[in-house]
């Protein structure tokens, strides 16, 4: 089916293009959603009719999207989650969870801007892109901890996994000074008897 691109869609096309997609695409995403028309006569003359009104709609939500892609650049995000010891979720962060800890930082983010490849399913920092508009992406990162203690250790630059390793080495490292004082006290009774 051919459409008329009412605004730019990923790996689609710019406004104002004409464009062959798939009849299922078509119907089920882009005219429901008012992202394209079906390329008609009728239809392409209205839309050069309304072309200058789109084009400014869009400049200005780009104008807008961008505003907040400056204040939402960078930004961190704490998501707390219960996590075995080698640092596995149970679970995962989705979207909507990350869209959640956003919106409750005071920024206004659906689920559906949010671009995860796959859910988020370990401990630690994680860069994450939000499709604020089809032309301006931001760049968040996502403190994924068990406790706002280890979101602050994790923030620092260690990850648990290390953090746990140096208290190990260190409990180990306890266990054998206590043996070589007991070791050492038993050779000093063993002396005594003699």
């Amino acid at each position: 089916m051919d459409v008329i691109l009412l605004e730019r869609v990923a790996k689609l096309g710019q406004m104002g293009d004409v464009v062959s997609v798939k009849d299922g695409y078509a119907r089920n995403f882009l005219l429901p959603q008012g992202k394209a028309l079906r390329a008609n006569e009728a239809n392409k003359a209205r839309f050069e009719a309304d072309k200058a009104q789109l084009e400014a709609r869009n400049l200005e939500t780009k104008k807008e999207a961008e505003a907040l892609a400056d204040r939402l650049n960078g930004q961190q995000f704490i998501v707390i989650r219960s996590a075995s010891d080698g640092g596995s979720l149970y679970g995962s962060v989705t979207p909507r969870d990350i869209a959640d800890v956003a919106t409750a930082g005071g920024f206004s983010v659906d689920r559906k801007q949010v671009v995860l490849l796959a859910g988020i399913k370990d401990l630690g920092l994680h860069t994450v892109n939000v499709v604020l508009h089809p032309e301006v992406t931001a760049q968040i990162t996502i403190n994924v901890a068990r406790s706002t203690e280890e979101a602050e250790i994790q923030a620092s630059g260690k990850s648990i996994q290390e953090l746990a390793a140096e208290e190990e080495a260190a409990a180990d490292f306890e266990m054998s000074n206590l043996f070589d004082d007991i070791g050492g006290a038993a050779s000093d009774e063993d002396g005594a008897d003699e």
